[in-house]
């Protein structure tokens, strides 16, 4: 795997981290031990669960992030001291990162990784953390959607061109962790190992003087690959007939016209006759692609409700944007400095967040599938909890002593050392297909699906408790 990053990223950051960590510098407090976290709050998309993604992504950008004598002439001109710009100049994450794996299947309020280091390091992660993470997990839970409901059938993003400039990159790895069988974005195939592919556009067949004549050359030179585009005039009276015409052309030469793409009009209505049109030919081996402003609901339509005869997808704007929804809401806290618990309070019980240093869980029913996932502070021993309490109504709860229960994080840096194991999208995707799997179907719908439940250990519920009374009666 190769990298994007051609600079050194400890810019990459909001001015603020900066300000902050060159405050704990001068109030002597760069040595103090934290722990952060990083959840979220909603599901996007109104659904019922997220795939966490751009964990790797996230731990290779740490390898860059240092300062170079640029950056600090940079920071230098922006008022930054002397002083502290010493302490930057040598400077690398050094801390320890305790994360879920990628891929996961999780859900809002846990905490899904934690950063634990000195206050200036762990400080200093926090916007590139939050800004990798929340994006690949957002567009890679809007490609499991799609490859939940496309089935067997294969889909590629064609976003590259719709995409917020070069975050098209990641975004084409989060949408193969999620689903998409390849990209059209040659670079981030070669970056991250996705396979690649792509047909032609409009303007190929519009360069030639017929569409026959487009067609024919294109399949003279990519004889391997042959995929044409049937809609730039007339795709039933004129691209499907020249496209029958190549397949035999090739077939007499021991090749194999290997499908046509359908990019607008009724895409149910056109796919069907053009398959009818297809196999009087004898063409019944061609396949039948789509392209055009597709997601999920649009795709559900296709299959399940119109029985279009299509066989697979090309997605672009709508997934690789994360339409509708344009961020993941994540957030990354303090929980604890020096071995003291710490929290964030507020009037809305909603919006405090948990404290001290904390392990996830998750339980299973007697069939084995998903069925509750818990929160315990870290000393605790998993098998030991009788009982989670919902995080705001403690008289919701439930008895998991007889459960089947298993940890969901692990260490994944250590004293900067990067102890996770690189694995490609496509790997990450087959994890996601086997814990997905385990996700009862009612987490899974499209509308209103039903919630998952996630909850807190009676330990880890009487330290907030006990800190909100703290606070209270401090401020």
């Amino acid at each position: 795997m190769g990298s994007i990053f051609k600079e050194t990223l400890g810019l990459y950051t909001d001015l603020y981290e900066l300000t902050m960590a060159q405050g704990y510098f001068f109030c002597q407090k760069k040595d103090q031990n934290t722990s952060f976290d990083y959840c979220f709050r909603t599901n996007p998309y109104k659904g019922g669960y997220t795939v966490f993604a751009g964990l790797q992504d996230f731990i290779d950008a740490l390898n860059e992030f240092t300062y170079s004598k640029s950056d600090l002439e940079f920071l230098k001109a922006n008022g930054f001291k002397d002083e502290f710009l010493e302490y930057l100049r040598d400077f690398k994450f050094s801390g320890d990162i305790y994360s879920v794996k990628e891929g996961e299947i999780v859900f809002p309020n846990e905490p899904l990784l934690s950063v634990e280091g000195n206050i200036i390091e762990c400080q200093l992660v926090e916007s590139i953390l939050l800004n990798i993470l929340n994006f690949e997990s957002l567009i890679a839970t809007k490609a499991f959607r799609i490859k939940h409901i496309s089935g067997q059938k294969l889909f590629a993003d064609f976003g590259l061109r719709r995409a917020q400039d070069f975050g098209a990159i990641h975004a084409s790895r989060a949408a193969c962790i999620g689903g998409a069988s390849s990209t059209s974005n040659t670079l981030a195939g070669k970056i991250y190992d996705i396979p690649v592919s792509g047909t032609m556009a409009h303007s190929w067949v519009q360069s030639f003087d017929s569409e026959l004549e487009a067609f024919r050359a294109f399949a003279e030179t990519n004889p391997d690959n042959t995929i044409l585009l049937v809609d730039t005039y007339n795709t039933l009276k004129s691209g499907v007939p020249n496209a029958i015409t190549i397949g035999h052309e090739m077939a007499a030469r021991g090749e194999k016209l290997k499908a046509i793409r359908l990019d607008s009009g009724d895409l149910a209505y056109l796919s069907k006759k053009a398959r009818k049109q297809l196999d009087d030919a004898g063409l019944h081996d061609v396949q039948i692609l789509a392209s055009n402003q597709l997601n999920e609901y649009v795709i559900k339509t296709l299959l399940l409700d119109q029985n279009a005869a299509i066989d697979g997808f090309g997605i672009g704007t709508e997934m690789i944007t994360g339409k509708s929804d344009a961020a993941l809401d994540g957030v990354y806290k303090l929980t604890e400095i020096d071995g003291e618990p710490k929290m964030k309070f507020s009037e809305n019980i909603e919006k405090i967040t948990l404290p001290g240093k904390k392990q996830m869980v998750r339980y299973f029913d007697e069939e084995g599938m998903f069925y509750r996932d818990g929160i315990l502070l870290q000393d605790e021993k998993a098998e030991e909890v009788d009982t989670i309490y919902h995080r705001i109504y403690p008289e919701k709860n439930t008895e998991v002593s007889k459960l089947k229960v298993e940890l969901l994080r692990e260490k994944v840096v250590e004293q900067g050392n990067i102890l996770l194991q690189h694995k490609s999208p496509v790997e990450i995707h087959e994890y996601l297909k086997s814990r997905a799997a385990l996700l009862p179907d009612e987490h899974k719908r499209f509308i209103s699906p039903h919630l998952y439940k996630v909850g807190i250990s009676n330990k880890l519920m009487a330290t907030r408790n006990a800190l909100t009374q703290k606070l209270r009666t401090l401020h």
